[in-house]
């Protein structure tokens, strides 16, 4: 497994999620629920964010509760939340947007 960043300060987190206005800082960790159209768009977007986080080498926890999408992202390794965490949160909201762009065409 290749080095990961050191977790980031309560300040740095902070200022990464200023950025990532739908994610929320909470026990160690970030989280960001999706509402998908449908069940099929949600485990559709989960798909994609799998295929991500194995080209990061970085797996997010997911839940999925009929529509609704829970991502939660931590460095265990690092004890908190690092760059990685930030960086793909950042990847699972342009997914997200997709998703949501997508449904707004049909």
């Amino acid at each position: 497994m290749a080095d990961r960043p050191p977790a980031l300060t309560s300040d740095q987190i902070s200022q990464g999620l200023r950025g990532l206005p739908e994610w929320t800082y909470e026990n160690g960790a970030i989280r960001r629920t999706v509402s998908a159209p449908t069940f099929l768009a949600g485990v559709e977007l989960v798909r994609q964010v799998a295929r991500v986080a194995e080209g990061m080498d970085h797996h997010p926890d997911i839940d999925i509760r009929w529509r609704r999408v829970t991502f939660t992202l931590t460095t265990h390794s690092a004890g908190g939340v690092t760059a990685l965490d930030l960086e793909q949160a950042s990847i699972i909201d342009g997914l997200a947007e997709e998703l949501s762009a997508a449904d707004g065409a049909e």
